[in-house]
Order: structure tokens, then C-alpha cells, then sequence
């Protein structure tokens, strides 16, 4: 005869083995999106009378992650989380297998966009991860799921460069897709169906994503900090290649790849940061991440010569950035529990805009004033998050939408 005790053992034993799963779901289907990074060498042999549009197929799939965010995550209110994760593993399959078969760069480049719409399965499971765990063990939930999604972005240039070196840039899909209809076979076993909030039909779906953003001012906020934070976070990446293949180090791009192993510190943080915030408040821990991306960017200063430095750097940024991260989605699925997707697509949009305009700006600002230029508009971004965060602080009596 079972006791309340070991009931409430299996049933957390239960609740961990399905975030350790959502957590594989969301990794294994984002690195899809990083996976060509590292093989533009490698397409432009294949197509060499395409190279001029070699950069085409990076930026096709971050399009398609876009559009997918955008027109795909929020369906997750509407309909069964399990069945929708189903559908686009099955349809990333598909565009991984002309993507790996892809005769011309034109097809590359069409498979790449899809690749990107339908890999936003990431986007289904972390919502699920709120949805399944109890409110006072949200933050650790999303955090545990938000991991596996970091560990999946930091990892995927790393193994799709081991992979195409030794068996070429095709088979880097074709294993993709071998990982995908084996976790499928797991989610099809093991996760349970998730319960629709919405009733709303397609366009009203989308359309109620604007009148959440106009009714919650927690999660305008959640989603102008978070926009800064990643915008300082992205700024930083694409100019540490550049740095890196100059004085004093000359080092090529896999090494600069190797730091993303480094900042899989971050991603292990994460679960931290979760457990913070479902104790302390997520407003306590933003406050301190935003602190953390600052203290990175003032090591990074004095860091330009300095690999040392630089991974310490590293490290203080990604669990700064995560942490932020996990506080904010933990805060903006409280605002709403029936609008978990809708919310977290509003959320995720504006982070990606956040992202596009810090690399934009670090490019620019390597150019024009160099590596302390680039660790100045860090700050800037940090010091823009920290005045909204603090600018912002909801009015008594409305802590449920700050918290």
C-alpha cells in the first residue's frame, strides 16, 4: 500500500523524467537551426558557382525560426502540445532529407527556411514544461527545459563540424534526422497529450497576441529586458571570431567554436537560476543578470589580449544571459496560464529582434572603433536592460504580473 510520501516521490520522479525529455526535445530541435554555420566552407565547394549567396543559408533558417515563432508557437494554445511536437518533428525530417539530397543551393537554400519554420518545436516544449509543473516549482521546470535548449545551441556548430570534417556537410542532415525519429519514438511513448486553453480560431489566435501585449505591462517589460540582454549576448559572439583570428592569438573559427563548450556553463545554470527564482522572485534574479552581462562586458575590456579573460568572460555572460532567461519566461507564464504560448511567443519575438540588433551593431562597431567599442555597446545594452528593469517596477497590487 502506497504512502502520501512515496506517491508524492513517484509523482515528482515522474514530473523529472518528462522535463528531462522536453529538455532533449528542445535541444535536439534547435541545434537544426545552427547546424550550416559551420559548413559554408563546405556548401561553397559544393556550389561553386553560387558562392555569392553561400550567406543565404544561415540567414534563410533564422528567417524561417522567425516566421515560425511567429505563426507556429502560438498554436500551442489551441491545440495538443504532444501532436504539434509530432507534426514538425515529422516535417523537419522532410526538409532535413532534401536539405541533405539538395542538388542545387537553391533547393539548400528553400529546405534551410523550412528547416528553420518547422524547428521551432523548441518553442512547444518549454510552455509544456509550465503547463505540466506546479507553480511553486515553474521556474525550475522552465529551467530545466531551457538547459537542454542552451546545451542544444552551444553544441550544435561543434558536432556539425566534427561530422562534416570526417563525413561531409550531407550527413551532417542525415544525423539529424536519424536523432529526431528516435526521439520521436520517445515522445510517442512517454509524453503525455497536453490540455488546449484556447478555442479561438487561427486568426484571432494571432491577432490576441497583440491585445496580451497592450493588457500585460509584465510582459513588455519581460520582453524589453530580455531583447537588450540578447542583444548585448549576440553583439559579442560573431566579433569574438573576428578578435580571435587577429593579434596577438591568430586562432581560426574552430577555436572560437570551442567556446561555446565553454559557455555551456551557462546552460547548466540554468536550473539554478529557475530555483531562484520560484524562491526569491524572477524580479531578484534579472536584477543580478543584468549585473552579471555588465561585469562580463567590463571583464571583456580588459580581456582583448587575454584568453584567459575571455573564457572567464564567457562564463559570466552565458549564466547572466540564462539566467535573466529562465526568470523571465518563469515570470511571463504566471500573466497568463491559458495564453502560455501566445505569451512566450510575443516574449520570443521581441529577444530574437533584441538579437538581430546586437549583431548587427557589434559588426559595425568592430569596424568602426574595435574591440572596446564592442565591450562599451555591451554595456550599453546592459545599462538600457537595467533602466527599464528598473523604471519599470509594478504598481502595489499588481505583483502577480511582475512575478
Amino acid at each position: 500500500m502506497s504512502t502520501p510520501d512515496s506517491a508524492t516521490a513517484g509523482e515528482s520522479q515522474s514530473l523529472r523524467g518528462l522535463l528531462l525529455l522536453l529538455a532533449t526535445i528542445a535541444g535536439v530541435a534547435v541545434a537544426n537551426i545552427y547546424y550550416n554555420q559551420p559548413l559554408l566552407a563546405d556548401f561553397r565547394q559544393s556550389f561553386p558557382t553560387g558562392a555569392a549567396w553561400i550567406g543565404a543559408v544561415p540567414a534563410a533558417t533564422q528567417l524561417g525560426y522567425a516566421a515560425g515563432m511567429l505563426l507556429l508557437a502560438p498554436l500551442g494554445d489551441r491545440f495538443d502540445r504532444r501532436r504539434l511536437i509530432l507534426l514538425q518533428t515529422a516535417g523537419v525530417c522532410i526538409a532535413l532529407l532534401v536539405a541533405a539530397t539538395a542538388p542545387t543551393l537553391g533547393v539548400l537554400i528553400g529546405a534551410s527556411l523550412a528547416i528553420g519554420v518547422l524547428a521551432t518545436i523548441a518553442q512547444q516544449a518549454v510552455p509544456f514544461a509550465a503547463e505540466l509543473a506546479p507553480p511553486e516549482a515553474r521556474g525550475h521546470a522552465v529551467g530545466t527545459v531551457m538547459s537542454g535548449l542552451l546545451i542544444g545551441i552551444l553544441l550544435a556548430r561543434t558536432a556539425a563540424g566534427f561530422i562534416g570534417q570526417y563525413f561531409g556537410w550531407r550527413a551532417v542532415f542525415g544525423a539529424s534526422i536519424v536523432a529526431l525519429l528516435g526521439l520521436a519514438v520517445v515522445i510517442v511513448l512517454k509524453l503525455p497529450r497536453s490540455q488546449p486553453t484556447s478555442k479561438l480560431g487561427y486568426g484571432r489566435l494571432l491577432a490576441s497576441m497583440w491585445h496580451l501585449t497592450l493588457e500585460l505591462r509584465g510582459l513588455r517589460e519581460a520582453a524589453a529586458t530580455g531583447a537588450c540582454i540578447f542583444g548585448a549576448f549576440s553583439l559579442f559572439w560573431p566579433v569574438l571570431t573576428l578578435l580571435l583570428a587577429g593579434e596577438p592569438f591568430h586562432l581560426g573559427p574552430q577555436v572560437a567554436g570551442l567556446f561555446g563548450i565553454v559557455g555551456a556553463a551557462g546552460a547548466m545554470a540554468a536550473p539554478w537560476a529557475g530555483r531562484s527564482a520560484d524562491k526569491r522572485g524572477p524580479r531578484a534574479v534579472i536584477t543580478m543578470s543584468i549585473g552579471l552581462v555588465a561585469l562580463a562586458f567590463a571583464i571583456f575590456a580588459f580581456s582583448g589580449k587575454s584568453l584567459i579573460g575571455l573564457v572567464i568572460g564567457v562564463i559570466v555572460l552565458d549564466i547572466g544571459v540564462q539566467a535573466a532567461q529562465i526568470s523571465n519566461q518563469s515570470r511571463i507564464y504566471a500573466l497568463r496560464p491559458e495564453a502560455r504560448s501566445r505569451v512566450n511567443t510575443v516574449y520570443m519575438v521581441a529577444y530574437f529582434i533584441g538579437g538581430a540588433a546586437g549583431s548587427a551593431i557589434g559588426a559595425a562597431t568592430w569596424h568602426a572603433f574595435g574591440w572596446v567599442g564592442v565591450c562599451i555597446a555591451g554595456l550599453a545594452f546592459s545599462a538600457l536592460a537595467g533602466w527599464i528593469h528598473a523604471s519599470t517596477r509594478e504598481r502595489a497590487g499588481h505583483g502577480a504580473q511582475a512575478s
